[in-house]
């Protein structure tokens, strides 16, 4: 039976890949896509492949990804060997914009969109603590927290990252993986 691809959206400071660590720790089998972006590879936070913008649009050519975007001045890329973690049953969590779910929907069988929300001052707070935006990028950030998915989503959790982590994780787990009767 082949993997999940489970696509984690939300906004900044909303605590992706926070949520995504703590759910590949407690769920055997579950792994993380690592992606690659063009930005520098000491920039922090999450664990990616930094490249240059020439060296994205080569991998492009190349079609290394199965899926790629552009968002806040940067590109983000999937690469195409999630395909055979996929074929041999992972299940894998892999942060993406909103503006290619339906995308990675049409081109994954049973595609699983995870949405997390939070309050705005929660991510307000979330944002400050980070120290990686001045004032005017943090608010830009939170005008763009309350966008809504795009239509047509066959499979959306949705789940407010607001409290405990271990209570955010839980809900999430027994959504992705019910106990059956």
């Amino acid at each position: 039976m082949a993997g999940r691809l489970i696509g984690v959206v939300g906004p900044s400071g909303v605590g992706k890949d926070t949520v995504m660590a703590g759910l590949a720790a407690r769920c055997p089998g579950l792994g993380l896509v690592r992606r690659v972006i063009t930005r520098p590879a000491d920039a922090g936070g999450e664990v990616f492949d930094g490249v240059s913008a020439a060296r994205f649009e080569a991998l492009c050519e190349d079609e290394a990804f199965c899926l790629h975007w552009a968002a806040h001045g940067l590109r983000y890329g999937i690469p195409r060997e999630i395909e055979g973690h996929l074929a041999a049953g992972d299940d894998l969590l892999v942060n993406l914009s909103r503006s290619v779910l339906r995308q990675a929907q049409a081109r994954f069988a049973g595609f699983v969109t995870l949405h997390l929300t939070a309050p705005r001052s929660v991510l307000a707070e979330r944002l400050a603590l980070r120290g990686r935006e001045s004032a005017q990028q943090i608010e830009a950030r939170l005008e763009r927290s309350e966008f809504a998915l795009p239509d047509g989503l066959e499979r959306v959790i949705d789940v407010v990252n607001a409290g405990p982590l271990e209570h955010t994780l839980q809900r999430i787990e027994d959504r992705l993986y019910p106990v059956k009767a």
